[in-house]
């Protein structure tokens, strides 16, 4: 808090700034949307705008000393927008735009370039993020929606996985991950080292890690809700594209002009026909400290793909559906030959996630609009490890984990006035979870069978308010009725935000969330040792409903280019659950429940100057954890704990060149400590210990360019760089053995990927 009271008092004496300040301002053949960053780092303005008013036309003015409101007079004869400043500050766009019109715009935009362009946060705390807009990024050569997320303040993967990553100290089961209303429980292609989001198709994002809408439940930490394009377009467009990892193709139709059109996707590796350096890096972490790496006479074939369909219909101005549906999929067959003893080895593994989705959003009347929506996630873990010896089959190990998930939701949404918004809603959910591990010889195993189904009944209401004199609130209650439970759970949200001075903001959340589904760690007979957490259901009593409450306070500062935000946060998790330590103490396999406190500080930096931009992100985070019979009963440091985190970025824009270099910094995870004693490993408490510093270097290169002035073809091309000078992190140390006192105990450490290099290049038309 005292860095916050700094903060604050430092940047007090540069808040004056008068609307008719002139400044030398010039534009030579820029995009619209590269003209409104421009105003707002010279102006101190934010632009507030729907993404389907703007065109790809290019602009140019002679540089002269203007006001801004001299610039939006000029730039209302180029582009035919209209412009209209509100508060002093933003600036409304809009195609027909009149002086008598009400505006309505309760979430406005208050940094519009957070890491880069594309990227948006919202005064209510979220982040959106545009991927088709979003600027380049270090490491990355496409817009992938997991991994640009992780650059945000208070995100870390330190297993450097794109979809396993903490959220403010929370684990990663409990961040919801929704597509086109769907839910999603994949942990992404190759074992969670790509995203199963295809990035290039990919629309709208929104990233909410605090004070949430009350519309969102099921989870703790965060909500990452994703949709596909919605728009329907006159003309058709098509992608082709591939990187040193998968390659795919995106289709866009219109059939009726501008009422119905069809969109499509597919991406699928090509590992099986060609392995490039890419691949092959990325396969060895994956595969590190199993037996696929350690093991000779052996044929390995892994392949990922998915795929996005849908469809969009707009019958009239006031209604619009759409269809939706999503497919991902990861298969491992991996044989291992003993020609010794002639004994074969078999592991054979599929996770997949199909989902369906089905949207209607009608406006009954100029203030009243409702949004229907119903969604079936299907997801399977299917495993099997077999032996067999000569011809004859002599065991099989299966592990499944199955996910039946279903709802149906309907919100309405009344718009009082110009300052308010009220919204009510109702959801029904259906949940059907189940796991199991079974073997054709008479073993015993850490987990039994299990098979539950959870319906919950949620009623929900938000209202948002706006006074730009006294302040921004928007409050929501939500209420949720666990039917096979008998529970009921009333979860208050509420987002603060006041404007302090001109350039000066105060924020401020408090929520109270639930959740019904985790993931837990299990062990398994054979030592391949990937994908080994399942999704179980809550039962109310060994496995009980665990409970999150966060409060977070801080300021933002935004002017002329400069950017600062500054959060604090606290947050309890009560009755989250683990094993006493599983494999290591087999005849206590219990769960313990448990709590957790976390404290965190995320604070950013923004700065663009001359086309360069610049940011600097650090993160502190706390996380103590204590369950019952586990430690001695005493706090230990939690297994998501990253103390210290930094992240910096300078990237540099020139015609269709892009640039940008990054480098990431943070402390080791924790571990337990184990001792080699007479009688085993003896474990002087939990997560003792902590691993070295991680740190690693990160660079990306894109050029867009026209293939023709004839026609519309366009191309890109991008190289990456992950881990430029190859250090090698340590990112894990864990003890794994099976499920017997006489199986020994084996240290396993995995470190990060070496240096990625990955080519990328694309087609549009």
């Amino acid at each position: 808090m005292k860095l916050i009271y700094v903060y604050a008092l430092i940047s007090l004496p540069l808040l004056a700034s008068s609307q008719e300040e002139a400044f030398y301002f010039e534009l030579k053949n820029e995009t619209i949307v590269e003209v409104f960053t421009k105003i707002e780092d010279t102006y101190g303005v934010i632009f507030s705008y729907q993404d389907d008013d703007i065109s790809n036309k290019r602009m140019s003015l002679k540089r002269e000393k203007r006001t801004i409101r001299e610039v939006l007079e000029s730039l209302e004869l180029l582009t035919k927008l209209s412009y209209k400043i509100v508060n002093n500050r933003y600036i409304i766009i809009n195609h027909f735009l009149k002086e008598n019109v009400n505006i309505h715009e309760l979430d406005k935009v208050i940094i519009r370039s957070y890491l880069t362009e594309g990227v948006k946060k919202i005064n209510n705390g979220s982040f959106k993020l545009s991927p088709s807009k979003l600027g380049i990024l270090p490491g990355l050569t496409e817009p992938d929606v997991l991994e640009s997320i992780q650059l945000l303040p208070g995100v870390l993967s330190p297993n450097e996985v794109a979809s396993g990553f903490f959220v403010r100290g929370g684990a990663s089961d409990q961040n919801r991950l929704i597509w086109d209303g769907i839910n999603i429980y994949h942990k992404g292609h190759l074992f969670g080292m790509i995203s199963p989001f295809n990035p290039n198709v990919t629309s709208k994002i929104k990233f909410i890690n605090k004070g949430s809408h009350a519309k969102y439940g099921d989870r703790l930490s965060s909500v990452i809700d994703m949709s596909s394009n919605s728009t329907i377009s006159e003309t058709v467009k098509a992608q082709l594209g591939f990187n040193g990892i998968n390659g795919d193709a995106l289709l866009e139709v219109p059939i009726i002009k501008d009422k119905l059109n069809v969109q499509g996707s597919f991406r699928r590796s090509y590992g099986e026909a060609l392995e490039t350096f890419t691949f092959n890096q990325l396969e060895d972490k994956v595969f590190e400290s199993t037996k696929i790496n350690n093991s000779e006479n052996e044929n390995n074939e892994f392949s990922f793909f998915d795929y996005n369909l849908k469809l969009n219909y707009k019958p009239n101005k006031n209604n619009s559906l759409y269809a939706s549906v999503i497919s991902i999929d990861n298969q491992l067959d991996y044989v291992l030959n003993h020609t010794d003893n002639n004994r074969k080895f078999i592991d054979k593994l599929v996770t997949s996630n199909m989902g369906y989705g089905l949207g209607w959003k009608v406006k009954w009347n100029e203030k009243t609009t409702q949004n229907t929506t119903a969604f079936f996630s299907d997801y399977k873990l299917n495993y099997n490890f077999i032996t067999i010896e000569g011809d004859m089959q002599v065991s099989d190990f299966e592990k499944r984990n199955t996910i039946f998930d279903s709802g149906i939701s309907s919100e309405v949404t009344i718009d009082g006035s110009k300052a308010s918004q009220v919204a009510i809603g109702y959801q029904y959910a259906l949940k059907d979870v189940a796991y199991a591990f079974l073997n054709t010889t008479n073993l015993s195993f850490v987990l039994d069978t299990e098979n539950n189904t959870i319906q919950t009944h949620s009623v929900y209401g938000q209202y948002d308010y706006e006074n730009p004199k006294l302040f921004n609130l928007s409050f929501g209650l939500r209420s949720t009725y666990f039917s096979e439970l008998d529970a009921v759970r009333v979860e208050p949200r509420m987002v603060v935000y006041k404007p302090l001075l001109k350039n000066l903001n105060f924020q401020a959340t408090a929520e109270i969330k639930n959740q019904i589904i985790s993931e837990i760690d299990e062990t398994i007979l054979s030592d391949l040792s990937l994908e080994n957490r399942v999704w179980r259901l809550a039962d109310g009593n060994a496995f009980p409903i665990t409970n999150s409450q966060q409060i977070s306070a801080g300021f933002i500062y935004s002017k002329k280019g400069l950017s600062i935000d500054i959060d604090t946060y606290y947050k309890k998790l009560k009755n989250i659950t683990a094993l006493s330590l599983g494999f290591l103490n087999p005849e206590n396999s219990n769960f313990n429940i448990g709590q957790r406190k976390i404290i965190g500080l995320d604070a950013f930096v923004k700065r663009n100057f001359n086309g360069f931009n610049y940011w600097l992100s650090y993160s502190l985070n706390k996380s103590e954890s204590r369950f019952g019979n586990l430690n001695n009963n005493k706090d230990f440091t939690s297994k998501s704990n990253v103390t210290h985190s930094v992240s910096t970025s300078l990237s540099y824009k020139l015609d269709g060149f892009q640039f940008a270099l990054g480098w990431k910094w943070q402390t080791g995870k924790p571990y337990t400590i184990a001792k080699e004693s007479s009688g085993g490993l003896e474990f002087d408490g939990i997560n003792t210990g902590e691993l070295p510093i991680y740190h690693r270097l990160d660079f990306s290169s894109t050029y867009n360019f026209k293939m023709s002035k004839h026609n519309k073809l366009r191309g890109k091309v991008g190289l990456s760089i992950r881990n430029i000078y190859d250090r090698r992190n340590l990112i894990s140390r864990e003890y794994r053995g099976n499920n017997s006192l006489d199986d020994p105990i084996e240290l396993i450490e995995k470190f990060s990927v070496g240096i990625t290099p990955n080519l990328m290049f694309r087609l549009y038309w």
